[in-house]
């Protein structure tokens, strides 16, 4: 972000302290119960929401060089990721097209050509198929050209490889990051390495599990024993940017802040700074370094996350600082992270009971009414 902006958020949160306020909205918000358990909206948020805007599905050193692929899911989708001859990145449906086998099963590699397991239909990087067995006796004026992968909506940006379905509504990328992108080119993530990284399934609505890191009114109880003392009791603000949101949430340390340094002022260093680039990925932005969250609902009750602790590779942070560090971080944003999405679970297995028909959202998790008031107005869109 701008300096200006650091500045100014640094002096509504000084402001709202000194105060003994919240940030607050004007009303209270509330979210059907539903939303977490119907599997007809579950089924239109994989298609509406993660298979038509686009998702994270790698930082881009995981295709560090020409040939580089890997596999994931977006949206429930497979999806087959390549770094071409050009240096190009495509995203395929990882289907052979001949009789739609999985085409490619190693999670990762490096190689030109990729040859289905059932038939040897064998494409390249760039997705065309190349050769087939006795292509032309059984299959006599077939047009390959028709035949190569189907391709996805790719681009390479803020440090990750985006990826879309091409039955979307986003026309131009500039777009969709309007308002949040200059904030993204500053952290500079592209130069930044996986330094560790888990990927849990937890039986939880993957709305709950965002929803989770978006306020602060739980810190001093659900984090009590771990992180809770450190950062201030129900103090944060958010900002909306489009679908997309950036919270701050305080350290304790903002409050020894004096006017006197204020030219030194530096927001990382006394506060949490989370980016929900919806729908998919949250990054929690720390002094030194930054998590990936990236989310993959796998049912209305289960979610696989990702959760990748990104290092810097240069900088005095690069050079002070070893892997058994960044390993040791990335342990305790686990631990802290785990008490979230246990609770998490414990509210989707309550969903069903009936003693409630709606989630309520105080003033002070305005946040959480605004979240999904994006993920409303996606399903609601033409």
């Amino acid at each position: 972000m701008d300096r200006q902006t650091e500045l100014t958020l640094i002096d509504e949160l000084l402001a709202l302290k000194e105060t003994r306020s919240a940030f607050l909205d004007n009303a209270v918000s509330r979210n059907s119960v539903d939303h977490y358990l119907s599997i007809e909206r579950f089924q239109a948020e994989q298609e509406k929401l993660f298979q038509r805007c686009p998702n994270a599905a790698a930082h881009v050193s995981e295709l560090p060089e020409k040939g580089s692929f890997l596999r994931c899911e977006v949206g429930g989708l497979p999806v087959l990721i390549t770094r071409d001859k050009s240096g190009g990145v495509n995203a395929f449906l990882n289907v052979c097209r001949h009789r739609g086998t999985r085409l490619v099963d190693e999670a990762s590699g490096c190689k030109q050509r990729f040859s289905c397991p059932y038939h040897a239909w064998t494409y390249s990087s760039g997705g065309d198929l190349i050769a087939a067995p006795h292509l032309q006796e059984g299959f006599p004026g077939i047009d390959v050209k028709e035949f190569g992968l189907r391709r996805l909506n790719c681009i390479e940006r803020f440090g990750f490889i985006w990826v879309w379905s091409q039955e979307s509504d986003v026309e131009h990328i500039a777009d969709w990051f309007d308002g949040v992108a200059s904030d993204l080119d500053a952290l500079e993530i592209a130069t930044m390495k996986i330094a560790a990284e888990d990927t849990p399934v937890r039986d939880a609505n993957w709305k709950l599990l965002v929803e989770g890191g978006i306020e602060a009114y739980h810190f001093r109880v659900a984090h009590r024993k771990t992180i809770g003392p450190h950062f201030e009791d129900n103090l944060s603000t958010y900002r909306m940017f489009n679908a997309h949101m950036r919270s701050v949430l305080p350290r304790t340390s903002m409050r020894t802040l004096t006017e006197a340094g204020r030219e030194a002022w530096r927001l990382r260093d006394h506060a949490n700074v989370l980016y929900t680039l919806f729908p998919s990925s949250q990054l929690l932005v720390m002094q030194d370094h930054i998590v990936w969250v990236r989310t993959e609902p796998l049912s209305p009750s289960q979610t696989r996350l990702r959760l990748a602790t990104l290092a810097p590779t240069i900088g005095p942070d690069a050079q002070d600082k070893d892997d058994a560090h960044w390993r040791q971080n990335h342990q305790i944003t686990m631990m802290t992270l785990d008490e979230d999405f246990t609770i998490g679970e414990s509210i989707q297995a309550n969903c069903g009971s009936g003693a409630n028909a709606t989630m309520v959202f105080g003033r002070f998790e305005g946040a959480l009414g605004r979240f999904n008031d994006a993920v409303e107005s996606a399903l609601t869109a033409p």
